[in-house]
């Protein structure tokens, strides 16, 4: 993935970027990130806006993050804040590889990093999300668990629920939930992983039950629709969603997906990440999900 990601880099430097590196000390610890305003910020000096966090993969940087998933074009068409945090030698505390209680306080930054956001941008506090890939996304799912006082709605792309999310929030709060994945993903596994996370289907159920929805609702009242809008793609996509009004649980499910952003520019070079969906511009539907959702 990170050699993937680097030469992402070199064919999208051509590609002018305005967002502004930026660093906040947490538990004396220097952390940075990455904040893009879309032009309509300047332009409406009066409005908040919406605030969305995209967390990179394992081993990648944010700003590799920002040039493969290219989410900026999106906060440009739809008017809305994106930032793009640093872990900590490329890594989120999901529980996996470090102590989930005495690993490093990502929450906390997330936390302090949203506290930062307010103070020097017009931030909606209403309209905060966040998404990410891979290891990202399993951090997304964290915050989903853990501060859903602060997040109205999470998209992890190529990411289930960690099982030690799992044993650590039994009842955590409502939020909408949108799950991105794909069933050839070689590198996080749909059908999940004993010990280590949940398949893609059961991370569905579960924030069904976490939103008040029973698994028999969902059969009877969700919306079901079969996507395939190119052909010649390999791949095709199953979208399943269900709500109560408030909050949404809805599984994109990548026929034949790898571990890839759909709609991303597909750099494959070997490594085992396999087909990139193009039947589904990840950033769009993850916008349309998130901008049904309010705290």
């Amino acid at each position: 993935m990170k050699i993937l990601l680097s030469l992402v880099v070199l064919a999208c430097t051509a590609v002018p970027v305005l967002a502004q590196v930026k660093s906040l000390v947490h538990k004396e610890e220097k952390r940075r990130y990455l904040v893009y305003t879309p032009p309509a910020y300047a332009a409406a000096p009066n409005q908040a806006f919406p605030v969305v966090f995209n967390f990179h993969g394992g081993g990648m940087t944010m700003a590799e993050q920002m040039l493969y998933t290219q989410m900026n074009r999106a906060a440009d068409r739809h008017g809305f804040i994106v930032v793009y945090p640093a872990g900590i030698k490329g890594d989120w505390n999901v529980g996996f590889g470090m102590s989930y209680l005495e690993g490093t306080d990502d929450i906390g930054f997330t936390a302090a990093l949203l506290d930062k956001l307010k103070a020097d941008y017009r931030v909606d506090p209403r309209r905060v999300y966040a998404t990410g890939l891979s290891r990202g996304g399993f951090f997304a799912l964290r915050i989903a668990a853990e501060l859903p006082h602060l997040f109205a709605a999470v998209a992890p792309v190529g990411a289930p629920m960690p099982e030690p999310v799992v044993q650590h929030h039994a009842n955590p709060g409502r939020v909408g939930m949108l799950l991105v994945h794909g069933t050839a993903d070689e590198v996080v596994a749909y059908a999940g992983k004993p010990a280590g996370y949940l398949s893609a289907e059961d991370t569905y159920g579960y924030w069904l039950k976490r939103n008040g929805l029973r698994a028999e609702d969902a059969a009877d009242g969700a919306s079901r629709r079969v996507i395939d809008t190119d052909a010649g793609d390999g791949t095709s996509v199953t979208w399943i969603e269900a709500g109560n009004g408030q909050q949404s649980v809805a599984l994109a499910t990548i026929r034949e997906g790898g571990h890839t952003w759909p709609g991303a520019d597909p750099f494959n070079v070997g490594l085992p990440i396999g087909k990139t969906s193009r039947d589904l511009d990840a950033n769009e539907a993850i916008w349309r999900f998130f901008e049904k959702h309010r705290r």
